[in-house]
């Protein structure tokens, strides 16, 4: 029989150093916290061979005192906590003191040191602990040279030294993103790559340097504060998403984490304006108490644990949810190249607060009545609770109008192009205008917006559906009984793994109710929410919506093009249609002009 015996000191670290160093960019991570942890507001990244020959990472930082350096290198040995109580507030990167150890246990390692406040620096070899003097201002240097070269298993699984750069470029400018107070300059193979700045305008620029200048432009700006949370940053618009997730970026505390259910809740934020299979761009950051997220869930440090999931998951979905609805065709996306900075919005009232109010546009203008307008779509209205708001709009009062700040945002129709698009005329240019994509918005938001104002009508089953479930499903059903009840449904728990549909939505009453129920019970297992019957009955508005616009080919004068433009100035998420498609486009004279070739 096998004796059970203590692993060797090195054999730990090794074993350690397979969960927390994958890759060399993984070793530039490790540092490159804890040079944050320490204060830092320069930090050097030096390069070689894409990290397998040399990583070296040089910071300003506290520093650390010839007497701990040998302990430095001591596994579970930290600065950063000292009691339970600490780790369950930790605000700092590390808190585990198991990187440097590791780091050393399969490299050559070298630290140089002088603390702060300290005459002179001192240096300590990782292999045999030996420390000597040295020459260094204040601040830490990190060495670590010819890493996996006592490992060959993890060094032949390294990739060429260009794979491996580019792991280690797309890591620094990640965490760059989470903290804007340190400069930080990287170099391969002594050739300088970037250098990313401090300053008022950073955080910008590091959003720019990670995503392309695309993000910016195509984004809004928001800063939102409620339930003891805050959450800020940059939110990309439907149109910018994405063929894959390979923009998102979300901190907690300046920490980057991956968590399902912050993607769960953007991902519903995105629900009525994303088109099928793309992935939303963002670059978000949740500040919380430290006390409410456990970030001691994985070596690596990349998942978190709330307390309170169901809290943040409202609060990022609600948030978003308002930001998106913001995003109205003409106020947000005007096709210009502004700073993102510039374009926030005022989440107070859950509205947007748009520079010009299209209801009291051009003083002086001759305003129309929408009987015209309405009068078009009398059938579809009487079909579908078709109702304008009734109030009057500026119409173009000449075929040239005089085109200023006061202009509205989509500006004044010129013709109709194939019966299929609207060109218009703003400030800034030329607008196009899929009037079909857009009228089919405009109907379904007033539909949902109809809907929620009335009470869920409900109908009986001719038979009662029995299902079959676990029984976590059968507790489910009774926790969340009131839920159901909320959106016209009547189902009991009949049995230990059995429950009984009597009522269902009259919406819904061609649905998968078996299915959908299913769907609703595992979402409330996993999230403690769901929005499948609201999805189900959306896509439903949605198709009637589709069928009570206008079609193709239909001609409109221009009195009502204009007041189908004003109407898209003031509803929600008009930017898209229901299917996550673009209705206007911009082309600013920049754009046309380089079209015509003018001015080269």
């Amino acid at each position: 029989m096998p004796l059970i015996q203590k692993l060797p000191s090195l054999l730990i670290n090794q074993i350690a150093a397979g969960e927390v160093i994958e890759r060399p960019a993984s070793v530039v991570k490790e540092l490159l916290e804890n040079s944050l942890d320490a204060g830092a507001t320069r930090i050097d990244i030096d390069i070689e061979a894409g990290g397998k020959r040399l990583i070296r990472v040089r910071d300003n930082g506290y520093g650390i005192e010839r007497e701990q350096l040998a302990l430095a290198l001591d596994r579970h040995a930290t600065s950063k906590i000292a009691s339970l109580d600490d780790l369950e507030r930790v605000g700092s990167f590390g808190f585990r003191g198991e990187a440097l150890p590791s780091i050393a246990s399969v490299s050559n390692l070298r630290l140089i040191s002088q603390a702060q406040h300290a005459s002179e620096a001192w240096e300590i070899d990782g292999q045999n602990f030996t420390i000597a003097p040295a020459r260094h201002a204040q601040g830490a240097t990190v060495e670590v040279r010819d890493l996996f070269f006592n490992v060959p298993a993890r060094r032949k699984f390294l990739r060429v030294d260009k794979t491996e750069f580019s792991h280690i470029e797309q890591m620094v400018k990640r965490l760059a993103l989470g903290c804007a107070d340190a400069e930080i300059r990287l170099s391969h193979n002594q050739q300088a790559i970037f250098v990313i700045p401090v300053g008022a305008e950073s955080q910008a620029i590091r959003v720019n340097a990670v995503c392309g200048k695309g993000l910016l432009e195509q984004s809004i700006y928001f800063d939102e504060s409620g339930a003891g949370l805050r959450l800020s940053g940059w939110v990309g618009l439907p149109t910018f998403s994405r063929s894959q997730a390979d923009m998102q970026y979300f901190y907690v505390n300046r920490r980057m984490v991956r968590d399902k259910v912050v993607t769960h809740a953007v991902r519903q934020s995105y629900q009525d304006v994303l088109f099928h299979g793309r992935h939303p761009a963002y670059v978000l950051y949740l500040e919380m108490d430290p006390t409410l997220v456990d970030v001691n869930a994985h070596p690596a440090k990349y998942e978190v644990r709330f307390r309170d999931s169901q809290l943040v998951h409202d609060f990022i979905y609600k948030t978003l949810h308002k930001v998106l609805a913001s995003a109205r065709a003409g106020h947000v996306n005007s096709g210009l190249k502004e700073n993102a900075f510039e374009r926030r919005i005022d989440l107070s009232n859950g509205w947007a607060t748009p520079q010009n109010n299209s209801l009291n546009l051009l003083n002086n203008a001759v305003h129309e009545s929408l009987a015209t307008y309405q009068a078009l779509y009398s059938t579809a209205s009487s079909n579908t609770g078709f109702n304008h708001i009734g109030q009057s709009y500026p119409s173009n009062p000449n075929l040239n109008p005089n085109l200023n700040r006061d202009t509205p945002p989509l500006g004044y129709a010129l013709a109709q192009l194939h019966g299929i698009y609207i060109l218009a005329e703003n400030a800034q240019g030329l607008v196009m205008i899929d009037m079909h994509a857009a009228h089919e918005r405009i109907t379904y938001e007033r539909l949902k917006v109809e809907h929620d104002a009335a009470a869920m009508l409900s109908m009986p089953l001719l038979l009662p559906l029995t299902l079959n479930v676990s029984q976590r499903e059968a507790d489910l059903t009774e926790q969340y009984q009131t839920t159901f009840e909320e959106y016209g449904f009547e189902l009991h728990r009949t049995g230990v793994e059995t429950i009984t549909v009597r009522r269902v939505p009259s919406l819904l009453k061609e649905a998968d109710i078996d299915a959908l129920v299913r769907d609703v019970l595992a979402d409330l297992a996993e999230h403690g929410r769901s929005q499948r019957i609201e999805n189900e009955r959306n896509e439903l508005l949605s198709t009637m919506a589709c069928h009570a616009s206008i079609r193709a080919n239909r001609k409109l004068t221009l009195p009502e093009m204009n007041a189908l433009l004003r109407d898209m100035e003031i509803t929600e998420r008009s930017g898209q249609c229901n299917h996550g498609r673009p209705t206007w486009i911009q082309l600013n004279i920049d754009q046309l002009d380089k079209l015509f070739m003018r001015g080269q």
